[in-house]
């Protein structure tokens, strides 16, 4: 178990996702070879195969540069070609902190964000009696 361990750790996360994908299919190889042609989407397993290299990449620049930093770079190249406002949904629907949200927020709006609903401002009613 020991040695099985220490090559998957040398995977790094890649390891990981594949301990994963060979639990969750039951352990057959055929298994493992359909869950990683599905993860590779038109290209197959080979592209099963490069996805998870490419997690090794994402990993080692998130781990270099921190989570915050690489969602603002991202959410900021994104604001050139896609609407803030869009964008600001997104950001509202992602699994993470609503201490991170907000600084996320506020990097592509830098006016005061309200973190509540957005407030509609009051009706006035006129009931005029005629």
């Amino acid at each position: 178990m020991d040695e099985i361990v220490k090559k998957l750790a040398g995977l790094g996360l890649p390891g990981v996702i594949l301990v994963i994908l060979t639990v969750a299919s039951g352990g057959s190889s055929a298994a493992i070879g359909t869950a990683l042609t599905v993860l590779g989407g038109p290209f197959g397993i080979v592209g099963g195969i490069a996805i998870l290299g490419l997690i090794t990449v994402v990993g080692d620049v998130v781990a270099g540069y921190g989570i915050e930093a690489v969602l603002k770079a991202v959410y900021t190249e994104r604001s050139k070609t896609e609407s803030v406002r869009f964008l600001l949904k997104e950001i509202k629907d992602l699994p993470i902190s609503e201490e991170l949200k907000l600084k996320l927020k506020n990097e592509l709006s830098p006016e005061i964000i309200i973190e509540s609903e957005e407030v509609q401002p009051t009706k006035i009613i006129e009931i005029v009696e005629e």
